[in-house]
């Protein structure tokens, strides 16, 4: 930027992380300060631990706790485990990062019991990966309760792969949440992988001439031979291939290559109104879109939130009281 230095654009930019609530909202930081100090530092540890012999389920706990904020808000419903439960649904079936969850409340109730819920569980647990896989550790909002409600027929509202670019933004917009945090928290896919049949369609009859004309010619073939057109439906493909464990802005270099894995992705180089904010994030060298996306988190964490004497604090993640 012209007249002013790098180094003072990168403080900043960074001095924007410590934004540490969204205006109304009654969660704060350092909500367990007194009534159990070590909270957050646990949930760390157990997330550290895990991610070191599983660097994937950083992707996995990150989009579980997104799963959970479009249905029902952050409530922690989608870890109630049962017959016809949110973590039943179809979109949540690839879901992971349970048993890191799990593990977490079970050394927290040790040592501070029916103090801290499985919903602020979760939520600092998809901060620590992000952070974990190379993203900024900002400060999370705390104090939410957990649900009492955790329904399948409720996982209707989630963004899905093919859905248009006019659909996302009405999804999103339906959280509060605008163009530039839909394009922000889509971009949490530089970490983590998805299946063939999320995507397949676009590689063979996406028209009547072929494939989708969007995607790189030789990414196309790549595809193919990850995703054959008939069976390999369960076959993981990254969506930011070479470096999917890395929280890093080649995800959006990928876009403007055309090399975008779902459609819904590809979507937001193929509209203006989204190329906009993707241009915008790979000029930074990957800080403007670390702060922005810590900005985004916060303000998708406080999605319809229960506070107060409004749910419950869980003894066990999986089930109701």
């Amino acid at each position: 930027m012209e007249g002013r230095s790098l180094s003072a654009v990168t403080f900043l930019l960074l001095a924007l992380v410590n934004v540490k609530v969204v205006h109304g909202q009654r969660t704060r930081v350092g909500f367990y300060a007194r009534t159990c100090p070590r909270a957050e530092s646990i949930v760390r540890s157990t997330v550290q631990s895990h991610v070191k012999s599983d660097p994937t389920l950083a992707a996995g706990l990150l989009r579980m706790h997104f799963h959970d904020c479009f249905v029902q808000g952050c409530d922690g419903s989608v870890l109630i485990a049962g017959v016809g439960t949110e973590r039943t649904a179809f979109a949540n079936l690839g879901l992971r990062g349970y048993e890191v969850i799990d593990d977490a409340k079970t050394q927290l109730e040790a040592a501070c019991p029916g103090i801290v819920s499985c919903a602020d569980i979760l939520a600092l647990a998809a901060r620590d990966s992000v952070f974990l896989s190379g993203g900024l550790n900002w400060q999370v909002p705390t104090g939410r309760r957990d649900g009492h409600i955790s329904q399948a027929s409720d996982v209707t509202n989630l963004p899905a792969p093919f859905d248009s670019l006019d659909v996302q933004k009405q999804k999103f917009a339906s959280k509060r949440l605008n163009t530039q945090d839909l394009v922000t928290l889509v971009g949490g896919h530089t970490i983590g992988t998805t299946a063939c049949k999320f995507f397949r369609y676009r590689l063979y009859n996406f028209t009547a001439n072929g494939a989708d004309s969007s995607i790189n010619p030789l990414f196309l073939r790549q595809l193919r031979a990850l995703c054959p057109q008939n069976g390999g439906d369960s076959n993981r493909v990254a969506f930011d291939k070479g470096s999917e464990n890395r929280f890093d802005t080649s995800y959006f270099a990928n876009l403007r290559n055309g090399r975008g894995v779902l459609q819904s992705d590809q979507a937001l180089w193929n509209d203006p109104s989204t190329k906009l904010f993707v241009q915008g994030y790979l000029a930074f060298n990957g800080l403007l879109f670390k702060v922005e996306f810590a900005k985004s988190m916060v303000k998708m964490s406080n999605i319809e939130l229960k506070t107060g004497t409004n749910g419950e604090i869980r003894k066990i993640c999986s089930a109701f009281n």
